[in-house]
């Protein structure tokens, strides 16, 4: 009889391992009532106070050496007009370098290298957006000769997106509400809540346009940005 019992303890006791394996995992509190779930979004604007920008050089050459050093020279005096004007070393980043060949293609003929183009462009945060189009200006008369994006942002979107999460779940109460008084019911409670979307920073400038001298400055129009937040809310009826 004794052999009998020791078989089923051990198959008790290997059984109830995986139960004790998640006792750190939250209990989940069972509906008792109808479940309603909801999805809600609450969406803000605010003005942009920042803009990334992106200027470069591109330089050609009928050697790879000369082509370099032009190309040096024509960035360093961009990068001294940009810390003249009161741009921070943080706000400036090289975002890419590259030194290429120049072909001449004939028919019936292997490609012949005639140059070569070195090009070699920056990523500029402004966090004065008024300040940005002068300072682009100063920049095309230090040689800079590409400019892309800008892509406008915010810079500290906490607040925004707070209160964009306030209105989603404000917006999903009231729906809550809604159904329950249809149905001849009540809400008892908020059982979960899950957040998606949200702010996203600027992404990488657009791809890059040849820059114009003109004589009127430029300026930039920011408008206004959406910062949006997508609830999803489950509740207890009854």
């Amino acid at each position: 009889m004794k052999a009998m019992l020791l078989p089923a303890l051990a198959i008790a006791t290997t059984m109830a391992l995986p139960v004790a394996a998640r006792a750190d995992e939250p209990a989940t509190v069972p509906i008792a009532g109808t479940r309603l779930d909801i999805s809600a979004e609450g969406e803000v604007t605010r003005a942009p106070d920042m803009a990334t920008i992106g200027a470069g050089v591109t330089t050609q050459s009928s050697s790879a050496a000369s082509a370099m050093a032009d190309n040096a020279k024509r960035l360093a005096a961009a990068v001294a007009a940009l810390k003249r004007a009161g741009v921070a070393d943080k706000d400036i980043r090289t975002s890419s370098l590259s030194l290429q060949p120049q072909y001449r293609y004939a028919e019936g003929q292997a490609p012949v290298i005639t140059g070569y183009q070195a090009s070699n462009q920056l990523s500029i945060v402004f966090h004065d957006i008024q300040r940005a189009g002068p300072i682009l200006d100063a920049l095309v008369g230090q040689g800079v000769n590409q400019i892309n994006g800008p892509d406008f942002g915010i810079e500290h979107p906490e607040a925004a997106l707070d209160e964009a999460r306030t209105q989603a779940l404000q917006k999903a109460r009231a729906r809550a509400d809604l159904y329950a008084r249809a149905a001849g019911m009540g809400v008892k409670r908020i059982v979960a809540i899950s957040e998606a979307g949200g702010y996203s920073p600027p992404a990488a400038p657009r791809p890059m346009m040849m820059a114009r001298m003109d004589k009127a400055s430029t300026e930039l129009q920011p408008g206004e940005q959406k910062v949006n937040v997508s609830l999803n809310v489950t509740f207890e009826l009854q």
